[in-house]
């Protein structure tokens, strides 16, 4: 039976270190760091997220801002709230909560976002960054399954990781820290060989058997079963779904967790990490900002 990676008692341990680290801060500078999070409509989920992203600011010492707009906000309003934000020196981090109603240009707003307060890590200048190894912030989700790799030792060099998903969350910034020389947070969680399967690879049986780590994160629940895998490989599941009986993977916990020798549970893995990325990002957002 695989043993169980608890990101939850890797990410309270994570802001634990970070809390410190912010009050140390402010006592050297005078400066909270403080994160601004924009919120359009009352999709329950988003509502949810965006708490929770609060009461973790306040844990750590982090202040927050949230910005409720109406559902039927027009492009331009919310443009202009964001252009104040990027102005605000007392903000410095400054989140966008996904999805946005059907009507705004998701990519727009995202790229107005000055890209020294862009902590989830999306705009192209950002992102071009972590691509040459010289990254601003490190993208949060991604950057949390590397902390929960180093927490359990699980070495990427040298091994071969199947990225299951392309996103522009995930799957791309993930493969590129997973294939970068030092990484982060060292050689040891970087240097892997990967392989990135898709909606569009066709029959990825023989890919996902060669995995020494597989990190699924294609939005279908339950979708990759152990069968599937090869006997002992380490099974990162970055899937949150809701179906009748509750939160479940990408992957089917029950039969993976057979085959693998490490497994993440949904829910209580990466989630927990990926708020804890967003905190760590605020700060470094402030330092940036103090050294100004």
């Amino acid at each position: 039976m695989a043993i169980i990676l608890d990101g939850k008692k890797t990410a309270n341990q994570f802001r634990e270190t970070l809390a410190r680290q912010v009050a140390d801060f402010a006592a050297e500078t005078a400066v909270i760091p403080c994160l601004a999070a924009v919120l359009v409509g009352d999709d329950p989920a988003s509502q949810v997220y965006v708490r929770n992203k609060q009461s973790a600011c306040s844990q750590a010492g982090i202040a927050s801002r949230l910005l409720r707009l109406p559902a039927g906000v027009l492009q331009t309003e919310l443009l202009d709230e964001i252009e104040r934000l990027n102005h605000d020196p007392a903000v410095h981090g400054i989140l966008v909560q996904l999805p946005l109603p059907g009507h705004l240009n998701t990519q727009q707003i995202l790229d107005a976002v000055d890209p020294s307060k862009d902590v989830d890590c999306f705009h192209p200048d950002n992102v071009g960054r972590l691509v040459q190894e010289r990254p601003r912030f490190l993208p949060c989700t991604p950057h949390g399954v590397l902390q929960l790799l180093q927490a359990y030792q699980l070495k990427t060099a040298g091994k071969h990781v199947v990225v299951v998903g392309r996103s522009e969350i995930v799957g791309k910034p993930m493969a590129a820290l997973l294939m970068q020389k030092n990484g982060p947070l060292g050689a040891d969680y970087a240097n892997a060989m990967v392989t990135v399967c898709h909606s569009r690879s066709g029959d990825t049986s023989n890919i996902l058997r060669q995995a020494d780590i597989l990190i699924a994160a294609i939005g279908q629940p339950q979708c990759i079963r152990g069968e599937q895998l090869r006997p002992g490989a380490v099974v990162i599941d970055v899937g949150i779904n809701r179906i009748a009986t509750g939160l479940v993977g990408d992957v089917d916990f029950e039969s993976c967790a057979e085959v693998a020798s490490a497994i993440t549970p949904v829910p209580g893995g990466i989630g927990p990490l990926t708020v804890a990325m967003l905190l760590d990002n605020t700060l470094r957002a402030a330092r940036l900002r103090t050294k100004h």
